[in-house]
């Protein structure tokens, strides 16, 4: 019996890995930043937050709601349920009181969000103008960024096996990413572009020239995923722009849209930047073409 009572405790921890492991180490710390703050609110109020309730839940939404986005109130609740799933608690986030309550917010506030602008082909340009001939990386990083319609969490975890250029270009594997949890990896396939001023390949042959001359091993950019969001800002102001309406996902929007607006196919897009769902994809497609295919284009004054 006791052997058995062993097993069944090995078995549970094994599981609980296996729960952990099935979420990258940034996505675990982001469910759990969430966490934090839910706990300290039932602190504050007296409830329970591990197992906690429905309607606790609920409760929070709607202190939230007066100053978060929609999409945060759905992210919170996913980051809840995935901590008590952790712990071996079941939580229904599917219950009436959450789900009518989040209806209730959606129609009083909206639930779209304030997208930061891309940053398409004229912004590009100006941004990589402005960067210093010796700032190797950080050009490199916002090409190659742009090029790839790379996340953040991409880019910084590029190491340099994952790296091989061929006569056509370069191509980069993603070993794991948000919509490839399980790790089976994609692999991005950069070509040469026709102005070396601006061809990503080019760029980053040569910041592995300069920063691997004695080395086979590590990661190409070094920077934390916030870091990169900073060094777009900080060209995009040193370029005249508005740096508070760009942020890191503005080199994988603009390169979306900047595709979308040239043609290219949908499925194509989705190719390079891994999206599962077309949703995202023909945000940026209607995006680029507000003015393209506008009715206003038929008339003559």
């Amino acid at each position: 019996m006791g052997n058995l009572t062993t097993d069944v405790k090995n078995l549970e921890l094994e599981t609980l890995k296996n729960l952990k492991n099935s979420k990258s180490d940034n996505t675990l710390r982001a469910y759990q930043s969430d966490f934090r703050d839910f706990s300290t609110f039932c602190i504050k109020n007296g409830l329970s937050s591990m197992p906690t309730q429905p309607k606790i839940i609920a409760i929070y939404i709607t202190h939230l709601s007066k100053t978060s986005k929609f999409s945060t109130l759905k992210r919170r609740i996913a980051s809840i349920s995935v901590i008590h799933k952790l712990k071996g608690h079941y939580l229904d986030t599917k219950h009436p009181i959450i789900m009518e309550n989040l209806h209730g917010i959606k129609r009083t506030l909206g639930s779209r969000q304030k997208a930061k602008k891309p940053i398409l082909i004229n912004d590009l340009k100006l941004i990589i103008k402005v960067i210093d001939k010796k700032k190797v990386r950080d050009k490199a990083l916002i090409l190659i960024g742009f090029a790839g319609g790379f996340r953040r969490s991409e880019l910084v975890n590029i190491n340099y096996d994952d790296v091989e250029f061929v006569p056509e270009g370069v191509k980069i594997l993603i070993r794991r990413s948000k919509t490839d949890q399980s790790g089976e990896g994609i692999i991005k396939a950069i070509p040469y572009f026709d102005n070396q001023e601006f061809c990503p390949v080019i760029a980053l042959r040569n910041l592995i020239n300069d920063k691997f001359k004695n080395l086979n091993e590590g990661k190409i950019f070094d920077l934390s995923d916030k870091s990169v969001a900073l060094i777009i800002k900080r060209y995009a102001e040193k370029a005249g722009l508005d740096s508070s309406k760009y942020a890191g996902h503005s080199l994988r929007s603009g390169f979306a849209t900047t595709a979308a607006e040239f043609g290219a196919e949908e499925r194509n897009i989705m190719a390079m930047t891994g999206h599962k769902t077309t949703q995202m994809v023909r945000r940026y497609i209607h995006e680029a073409n507000l003015f393209k295919n506008n009715a206003l284009n038929k008339i003559k004054i």
